[in-house]
């Protein structure tokens, strides 16, 4: 579901053309005030695009039901209010011109780039949805405790590959993840670094601490780098789905996963491929959509 012929890098360069840097001054600072709010924003755009179209950010109403309550996404997405601030800095520069898609996707690149990652150029001219849909965030992300098969299928729906996974993945070299995510894989994985699964259950206990917070990368949290993937080859991935990546089977994907925890240009590279790639899924180009005024409802 490729719609990328109508979505171009130099969409607003006529008509809103300070769009790019306004975006990426508000996060730059947002970012300098809480490092992980770069993990935050750059999740906003993996949850809104496996679809692109800022169905993500409407709120619920009385006679409409958003997708901020889907498993995926209840009580632990954040950042609305940083899209929420660009988007009034851009209404005021250039008013119903630039999409709030455009806006989350453009703040997911700045995000990693804020943190040390490589950069990479968005496309631009998504438009905004006028509907959202819980049922198919319900299904379409995979959960922390998915197996390698759901993985590689809940990407492959989207037209992403299995290398695409392996390096989108590393996504997870920056962020957070809750207690609850990752208890069943600190008490009964066998595939853990024993050390490691010790050092998380004083605050993730079997009993309590559901929303104690660890990093998803224990090395570097706050650092866009390969220690993700050194990480999993040493099985200290802190979700069960991300050591699936690196199992000791010898497939591609943990193939990959090896080549990435020794290279981190390599990583670099193919992350920002597949950041463009993930950015042309579906979305609203042309007459479909609108330009919201306020990303979180319909206008």
């Amino acid at each position: 579901p490729l719609g990328s012929a109508q979505l171009s890098p130099t969409f607003y360069n006529t008509s809103c053309p300070n769009a790019l840097s306004i975006i990426r001054t508000a996060v730059r600072a947002a970012v300098a005030r809480d490092r992980r709010m770069g993990a935050s924003l750059l999740r906003l755009h993996f949850h809104d695009c496996f679809g692109c179209d800022a169905s993500l950010l409407l709120d619920d109403t009385s006679t409409f039901t958003g997708e901020k309550t889907a498993n995926p996404n209840n009580n632990s997405l954040r950042g609305f209010e940083v899209i929420d601030a660009v988007k009034s800095k851009l209404e005021s520069a250039c008013k119903q011109v630039v999409s709030c898609a455009d806006i989350v996707a453009v703040a997911a690149r700045d995000s990693v780039v804020a943190l040390g990652g490589p950069t990479w150029t968005v496309e631009l001219g998504r438009r905004d949805s006028t509907t959202a849909s819980l049922s198919s965030a319900n299904t379409d992300i995979p959960g922390p405790s998915a197996d390698l098969r759901t993985l590689i299928s809940s990407f492959s729906g989207k037209g992403l590959s299995a290398s695409d996974l392996a390096a989108l993945s590393g996504a997870h070299t920056i962020g957070q993840a809750r207690c609850f995510l990752f208890r069943a894989r600190i008490f009964n994985d066998t595939n853990i670094d024993p050390s490691f699964a010790s050092s998380l259950r004083p605050n993730c206990s079997t009993s309590g601490g559901d929303n104690e917070l660890s990093p998803l990368d224990s090395t570097t949290p706050t650092v866009f780098d390969n220690d993700y993937y050194a990480n999993l080859v040493r099985e200290r991935g802190l979700l069960h789905s991300d050591q699936q990546l690196f199992m000791n089977g010898g497939g591609s994907v943990e193939f990959q996963v090896s080549s990435y925890a020794t290279n981190s240009a390599k990583f670099f590279s193919d992350f920002a491929s597949a950041m463009v790639k993930m950015g042309r899924i579906s979305p609203l180009t042309g007459s479909s959509g609108e330009i919201r005024i306020n990303c979180r409802k319909i206008n």
